[in-house]
């Protein structure tokens, strides 16, 4: 307990105050020609290098940046003294320590700076979710400033494992190309001996609600889900999707993404990662060598062949205008999917659902991209951090040590055959997988929209492989509305049948929050599958089920996905083979219409009476949405295009004056 008079009387604290101290002993290695070229700042630099301890001796040497998203205090033996947000970033300090020493023992100067990242499982339902999406570019903004702010760094070591710090990191590291980067991906935690995976307990909520199961047993299952303290989710959410789309990017050294927190082998990627980038930096090259409209392109195939999270379709088109690249449009993603069907079975997918450590361990990225390779679909010419190529790295992976000796240890240790993990193509067509994403569009959503196809549950597919579902509309424009009804703390709970239209919970509604706690709780009710879910919103990565999101136009856009009313009959139609669909307003609660008669009621309709924006969105929130709403908004990734900005200020500024004149 604070007390004012212990404070205050705290005489003998005070009384040990010193004033001055003598300074570190030595001198800077100084030469003429730097006293007389160097800023200022650079020889101040070196003072406070001096006042932190550095040895004068070594101070001359490369400067090599490692920015991480390290969160929480941990004490020497791991043990917490105060959290981090997540595992994501509980343990990445020792990411970058590994890659310091590296840097130090090659003879040069490490410096670690840190911008930590939130937790999407964590604010999940809460209005922590409407700073999520907005984090992204904030935090990129953020570490690129903290790249340049280091004057004479000769390279970045980029350190982030989660769903909104690994964006950020790529879109920093691309914003600033000119300079030679490397990506530490922080890993997965490994899965419980015996318990639900960190997907599934996010319902422990919802299904005690529902009583499939104890309060005894909610509580066991959320405390046991981290099978370790650090690293990602085990499953392949936007966090693992987001490691895995950074190394096919070429962003990483080779199988570097997903490998199980805390192990001697993801320490020693770290040491490989630092010698990487102080070659890259010898050899002269940047990541304006690397990320290349080809890169984009091999790391939208590795996303199909995955069935990775869609917030990825967010993501990817943002780090390819980071790197002034041309981003990929809805017809790109369409494309790529309709050439690769998904041929890697991790969780939230099927058909068994391994975690993710278990890609690792199967032989992760380079495994994925030579089954690519020889489906004659990669890119393979794309250079990596490595200082090679994708065809040099894949000559030598299939008879490399580390792929034979980690694929004979997931036999061993899991009994899992890598080749039921990341599955032949052939095999993968024989046994049912699909292609990734679909974008259905419809008169409710004409711009689009999207749903990961892959995740339907296939017992309400049809043999054709279309799913297809009618029901009445139940409108929300809250999520907690939503998830009340479907817990059944409602006086109208949702039924098997329903459709649940959530509005307003797009860009400019919320920030885009993600709706997990939905989907999750409907993927593990019984009666879940047979529920559709329509919004403007976005989706976990690990979402699944029959979830459209993204919906284009949003509701506050003035999106006719604002005008459903309760009781309005919905359809929804997706194949999933030949990845096209529609969501469609096909009548009221009284009658079916006809398409025209659907359009002419929906354009006469006013928006729903409670559709506003989120008296609780934060106005940094509210700015983002306005800024990404000028650079393309939601279909061009939520970006900052700062020309097309400064010219809707210049035109508007110009407005309000002559408005001003008349």
């Amino acid at each position: 307990m604070f007390s004012l008079d212990q404070h205050l009387g705290g005489g003998d604290v005070a009384a040990s105050v010193i004033t001055s101290a003598s300074g570190p002993s030595g001198q800077l290695p100084l030469t003429d020609e730097i006293l007389r070229s160097w800023s200022s700042g650079d020889l101040f630099g070196l003072t406070q290098n001096a006042g932190m301890g550095w040895d004068p001796a070594r101070m001359m040497g490369p400067q090599y940046l490692c920015l991480s998203t390290q969160g929480g205090v941990r004490d020497h033996d791991g043990t917490p003294i105060a959290l981090g947000y997540h595992t994501g970033h509980w343990e990445v300090g020792l990411l970058v320590q590994a890659a310091a020493e590296q840097f130090s023992e090659a003879g040069g100067v490490p410096f670690a700076a840190f911008c930590s990242d939130p937790c999407d499982g964590r604010s999940q339902g809460t209005n922590g979710m409407f700073d999520s999406l907005p984090y992204r570019n904030d935090a990129a903004i953020v570490m690129r400033r903290l790249i340049r702010s280091l004057p004479r760094r000769r390279g970045v070591l980029g350190v982030a494992t989660c769903d909104k710090g690994l964006p950020a990191m790529m879109l920093a590291v691309c914003g600033t190309k000119h300079l030679p980067s490397v990506i530490v991906p922080g890993g997965v935690t490994l899965p419980p001996t015996v318990g639900e995976d960190a997907g599934k307990v996010q319902t422990i909520g919802a299904r005690y609600s529902q009583g499939e199961i104890s309060l005894e047993q909610a509580g066991l299952e959320g405390c046991r889900a981290c099978g370790s303290p650090g690293g990602g989710c085990q499953f392949l959410g936007t966090a693992a999707t987001s490691q895995v789309v950074a190394e096919a990017m070429g962003l990483t050294v080779p199988h570097a993404a997903l490998a199980p927190s805390g192990q001697p082998i993801w320490l020693d990627i770290a040491r490989q990662s630092a010698r990487s980038l102080m070659a890259l930096d010898a050899r002269g090259l940047t990541l304006a060598d690397i990320v290349t409209d080809d890169s984009i392109y091999n790391a939208m195939l590795v996303h199909a062949a995955c069935g990775g999270s869609t917030n990825l379709l967010l993501h990817i088109p943002a780090v390819a205008q980071a790197a002034g690249l041309r981003s990929p449009t809805v017809d790109d993603w369409h494309q790529v999917n309709k050439l690769v069907a998904r041929f890697v079975d991790v969780l939230p997918n099927g058909p068994v659902g391994h975690p993710t450590v278990r890609l690792f361990l199967a032989g992760g990225v380079p495994e994925i991209m030579w089954h690519l390779r020889e489906l004659g679909l990669l890119r393979g010419d794309a250079m990596t951090v490595a200082g090679a190529s994708w065809n040099e790295i894949l000559d030598a992976w299939p008879q490399s040590a580390r792929r034979d000796a980690l694929r004979q240890r997931l036999i061993e240790s899991d009994r899992v055959d890598p080749d039921d993990v990341i599955i032949p193509p052939a095999t993968a067509k024989k046994r049912g997988l699909t292609s990734t994403v679909c974008f259905p569009q419809g008169n409710l959503c004409p711009e689009g929209s999207v749903i990961k196809s892959t995740s339907i549950d296939p017992s309400v597919v049809g043999e054709d492989g279309v799913y297809r579902k009618a029901g009445p509309a139940r409108v929300f424009v809250s999520e907690r509305d939503a998830i009340a009804a479907i817990k059944g703390n409602h006086p109208r709970p949702v039924q098997a049948g329903d459709v649940v239209v959530l509005i307003g919970r797009g860009p400019l509604g919320s920030g885009m929050e993600e709706t997990y706690q939905i989907t999750s709780a409907l993927k593990f009710l019984p009666w879940g599958k047979h529920v559709a879910l329509v919004t403007d919103a976005r989706f976990s990565g690990v979402s699944t089920g029959a979830c459209i999101g993204h919906v284009g136009p949003e509701a506050l856009a003035g999106g006719p996905i604002g005008r459903v009313q309760d009781g309005d009959q919905i359809e929804v139609v997706v194949d999933r083979i030949g990845l096209h669909g529609s969501v469609n307003l096909v009548g009221t609660a009284d009658k079916s219409l006809t398409p025209v008669e659907a359009e002419t009621l929906l354009a006469s309709r006013s928006p729903h009476p409670q559709l506003a924006v989120d008296a609780k969105m934060p106005d940094d929130s509210r700015l983002w949405a306005a800024l990404q709403q000028v650079g393309g908004g939601t279909w061009s990734g939520c970006v900052y295009d700062v020309e097309k900005i400064i010219a809707t200020l210049d035109a508007g500024t110009k407005a309000l004056q002559e408005k001003a004149s008349d």
